[in-house]
């Protein structure tokens, strides 16, 4: 699967939007992520309003490029649909990373900016969509049409010291 090969986190982007389509397919990959017993705790905010894309770019010193995203995906899982509370974050790990996959697949760029577990970023999000005790936001995802110099393509990660084989 290429997409893996190729993807890099992208945080300029061309002045854009992101067609519904392809945000459908988006939140539909996300859904076909693995989770603990089926639980599938996650929830998505569509964030598309500048106003609203701004105000999300001052979560962190390191989200500001969010504000010329066309679209960002707040991430956030359902305290109400846990089944198994212990692996939520593994959950949303996995549908957060199948966005990235898709979006490569659909030739965007996107990026994922850490909100879970700290505190103050996770108070933001919370403040910010008004989101009731039972939700907990997990992550932002920017997306958008790779600007110019920006783009997904191969470097080679692989480091065979770090494999280990039968034992450390």
């Amino acid at each position: 699967m290429e997409a893996i090969f190729i993807r890099r986190s992208i945080r300029k982007y061309k002045d854009q939007p992101v067609e519904k389509e392809k945000i459908e397919k988006l939140l539909r990959a996300a859904m076909q992520a693995p989770s603990a017993g089926n639980q599938q705790p996650w929830e998505f905010i569509v964030v598309q309003e500048k106003d609203n894309l701004k105000k999300l770019s001052k979560m962190s010193p390191y989200s500001k490029f969010i504000k010329d995203a066309p679209v960002a995906f707040v991430l956030i899982a359902n305290e109400e649909r846990m089944k198994f509370p212990e692996h939520w974050q593994q959950d949303m790990g996995a549908a957060a990373q199948n966005i990235l996959l898709e979006a490569v697949e659909l030739e965007l760029g996107a990026v994922w900016v850490g909100v879970a577990p700290l505190e103050d970023r996770v108070n933001y999000v919370k403040n910010m969509f008004n989101l009731r005790e039972t939700l907990k936001p997990y992550c932002v995802i920017a997306l958008g049409y790779p600007a110019e110099g920006q783009e997904n393509k191969f470097i080679d990660r692989y480091d065979e010291t770090r494999v280990h084989f039968e034992k450390f």
